[in-house]
């Protein structure tokens, strides 16, 4: 395979302002953005980008990986420490990356499609990957990379082995899209669409067009429904497609069965149909754009109906699963082509619940590249990625066994693993599955994950990230954040959560109690975490396993140091709560002085923060009482500071106040049901992610009379011929019983349906009278289209009371996209 590289001296040369090269000739292939996703330490450039965080600070650890090549900004960082590395500095790194990416975009004269718009970037790519795949060797973005750094990362994948690329391109606000121009520079240009995704970053629909359409205007050719046709293409191959205008490709007729849809339309004065295995709407658009630039290449009709109608599901996440025998399972078993599998194992290595990591891969098609040149790739790959164990299934993987380590199996085919491997042996561990759609791997997920019930808790783990990103942008430069993850982290799953917020850099976690901190030790969870509700008879698991403990009182407070005095431990950290105004744990005003004074004569306890908590923060109506509070915080902090002689953290804003009072944010915030995309601050519930979704099905439909009862004590009664529907769950899964007899709702076939009659332990009935549906169909008790907001409102209560009381039966699966 060709890989483009280069040496340092020539990187420099190419975006340095300043550069320090000690080791000049060091050859680069590798671009790193992430201190965490290190492959190829030696060949590898990091590139220290702007963020919440000074980046600078992680040189130390990735130089002690192998890396040598960085790109910064700091004029002022010291090298000294660093005597093999070179250090090129440049005004901004990511223009530096994007510059350079350009130039690299500018060697290669194949075509290149890139797509944008406001929904389906993703999947028209994928669908049009698999459609020209018969006809071209094409690369393309990974996954969902249409950033500012993901365009960069995915058009370096560019080599003389290719002879098309198709990139995505997204942008949140005006200014971005010229970058991204430049560097994929696109021949052929794809609009999916326009819609509300990303609106606050423009001032109308109309502008966000304008800044979209700046990624073709070099272009040669460009695709497009007709209703976003702009008299600035009159010097471009344009090619139009709609459902209601005149377009090249206007469509007639649009038929769906239960497994199918047929999509008729005018050609060349012709007649023309498709059809796809998918019934939705959205597939529906996004085979229509496909359909359009076949045709625009020139790919013959009776051809593209062939593909057409063997287009496959694009999945667009990871579902991370409970597996048997206490393993968690990551499945991705509909694609194995080699960018999604590097992104799958840097997901695999941010697991840390189980010792072990073990990859199960099918062959992989389409890559490009001769089978030797791509398992050799591969091996090399698995080996930088720690991967413990790997099991091959296909025929290709078994004849290059060879290039892999000792600690490897092959299989034929699924049939053959499922028939000759001991499922025993997966055990305490965790496991990817990447398996390529011909090889069916949904089969052995279906044997090694744990079995559920129908009704879970889907939890979207990148929805968590974006919220939390939110909310660190928020915070002023220096300032550490606390997440909390209390209560089965909001029910969320505290292991996973953790996991996900540790590898993103948290600075703190927060627990109620110290068993919820023994937990996450015990899953592989090393940062700092406090207890908010710490007793007695914890002390010694809190010492165990390095949790510190919040002090509320003299009571606590003496007898934790009496326990640290008797075991000859000396500065154990430990975190101070004052009450300000809440009322509920906490040292008064009046005891500070008295505190104060114990802390100066003891030297078993080092004090790490002193905190108190907003009453109101949220709420415009207390602002005084918010202003008083943190008045009397401050005063208070100030005077345990003098007494001690030493700094400490000083933290009062939770999630509310980290936008409504940035002069609350002190040295660190407490992020807490922000996180999980609940906000009670009415402007900021619209920038964060909805993260649980609670879904169950149907398990039997009833047709019932007028005047017919439905439950115990026959309380739903009904008021016209019409049916229902049993679903599974009840108030043992956290469905209250207060929502029975119509008071709840629920979602089906993006229809709200109301429930009838009394909510049993384990079912609940709805009247889906005026709806097809059918028994096994998805129900959607809470989640995007019908909120978690929603539901609180039906129980006159609060989103955290829903969520927190959803039960633990309730299997909870994670995706990551």
């Amino acid at each position: 395979m060709s890989q483009f590289s280069f040496t340092a001296e020539e990187l420099a040369k190419n975006i340095a302002t300043k550069s320090l090269l000690n080791s000049p000739n060091q050859i680069v292939k590798h671009l790193l953005t992430d201190s965490r996703k290190i492959t190829d330490a030696k060949e590898s450039v990091f590139f220290i980008l702007k963020g919440s965080k000074d980046a600078h600070q992680y040189i130390s650890s990735v130089y002690s990986k192998g890396v040598f090549t960085f790109v910064l900004t700091n004029l002022d960082f010291d090298t000294s420490p660093f005597p093999n590395a070179n250090f090129i500095w440049v005004n901004d790194s990511l223009k530096a990356m994007q510059q350079l990416m350009a130039k690299h975009r500018a060697q290669f004269s194949y075509p290149v499609i890139a797509i944008t718009g406001s929904n389906g970037k993703t999947i028209v790519k994928e669908w049009l990957y698999q459609l020209l795949s018969p006809d071209f060797d094409i690369v393309r973005s990974p996954k969902s990379y249409n950033s500012q750094i993901g365009v960069p990362l995915s058009v370096w994948q560019m080599t003389d082995d290719y002879n098309l690329g198709i990139f995505e391109a997204g942008i949140s606000k005006v200014g971005e899209m010229g970058a991204l121009a430049n560097i994929i520079k696109p021949n052929i240009g794809i609009l999916t669409n326009i819609a509300s995704a990303h609106d606050e970053g423009f001032e109308s629909r109309q502008q966000k067009l304008e800044e979209k359409l700046l990624l073709f205007k070099d272009s040669e050719s460009l695709i497009l429904n007709s209703q976003y046709n702009h008299t600035d293409f009159k010097d471009k191959n344009v090619f139009t497609w709609s459902l209601t205008q005149i377009a090249d490709l206007k469509i007639s007729d649009i038929k769906s069965s239960l497994s199918h849809t047929v999509i008729t339309a005018n050609y060349l004065q012709q007649s023309v149909s498709i059809k796809i295995p998918f019934t939705n709407q959205v597939s529906v658009e996004n085979a229509i754009i496909c359909w359009a630039t076949l045709l625009s290449l020139g790919i013959e009709q009776d051809i593209i109906a062939k593909r057409m109608e063997k287009l496959l599901v694009v999945k667009m996440r990871l579902e991370l699963k409970t597996g048997i025998h206490q393993s968690s399972i990551i499945d991705d078993s509909y694609n194995s082509d080699f960018s999604s599998l590097d992104i799958a194992l840097d997901f695999l290595n941010q697991q840390n619940q189980h010792p072990k990591k073990t990859l199960i891969l099918s062959d992989i098609y389409q890559s490009g590249i001769s089978t030797s040149q791509l398992y050799q790739k591969l091996a090399s790959l698995l080996l930088n990625k720690g991967v413990h164990q790997f099991i091959g299934i296909g025929g290709q993987i078994m004849k290059h066994q060879n290039l892999f380590s000792t600690n490897s199996l092959f299989f034929k085919d699924t049939d053959d693993f499922l028939k000759n491997f001991n499922t025993a042996n997966i055990k305490n561990q965790t496991v990817l599955l990447k398996g390529s759609r011909d090889f069916e791997f949904e089969k052995i997920s279906k044997v090694l994950t744990q079995k559920v019930h129908d009704t879970v808790l889907e939890i979207n783990l990148n929805a968590i990230v974006n919220n939390l990103k939110h909310y660190k942008a928020k915070l002023k430069p220096g300032v550490k954040m606390m997440a909390m993850v209390k209560a089965f982290a909001y029910g969320s799953g505290s292991d996973e959560v953790a996991n996900l917020l540790q590898h993103h850099r948290v600075d703190y976690l927060a627990v109620a109690y110290a068993d919820e901190g023994v937990a996450l030790r015990q899953a592989e969870i090393t940062i700092p975490i406090m207890v908010l509700s710490p007793e007695v008879s914890s002390f010694e698991a809190l010492v165990k396993y390095n949790l510190e403990p919040e002090l509320y009182s003299f009571r606590i407070l003496e007898a934790f140091t009496e326990y640290l005095e008797n075991q000859n431990i000396k500065e154990y950290p430990v975190h101070i709560k004052l009450d300000t105004g809440m009322h509920r744990l906490g040292f008064n005003p009046n005891e500070i002085e008295k505190l104060g004074s114990f802390l100066k004569k003891q030297s078993v306890l080092k004090i790490k923060s002193v905190f108190s908590h907003l009453v109101a923060s949220d709420n415009d109506v207390h602002k005084e009482f918010t202003e008083l509070q943190i008045s009397t915080f401050t005063q208070i902090a100030a005077q345990i500071e003098s007494n001690l002689k030493y700094p400490f953290i000083k933290h009062l804003a939770n999630t509310s106040a980290i936008t409504k009072w940035p002069t609350a944010q002190f040295d660190m915030a407490r992020l807490g049901i922000g996180l999980y995309g609940i906000e009670s601050v009415e402007e900021e519930k619209q920038a964060l992610a909805n993260v649980a979704t609670l879904k169950t099905t149907i398990s039997q439909i009833k047709d019932l009379k007028k005047g017919e009862t439905v439950g115990y004590g026959r309380s739903g009664v009904m008021t016209h011929d019409g049916r229902i529907a049993t679903v599974k769950i009840g108030y043992a899964d956290g469905y209250p019983r207060a929502l029975g007899n119509g008071k709840g709702f629920m979602l089906v076939n993006n229809t709200l349906v109301p429930t009838i009659g009394n909510i049993c332990m384990d079912m609940t009935m709805l009247d889906i009278s005026e709806i097809d549906t059918n028994e096994g169909d998805d129900v959607i008790v809470f989640g995007e289209d019908l909120s978690v907001y929603d539901v609180a409102k039906q129980l006159n209560t609060i989103p955290y009371e829903v969520i927190t009381n959803i039960s633990q039966r309730v299997k909870r699966i994670y995706f990551y996209e």
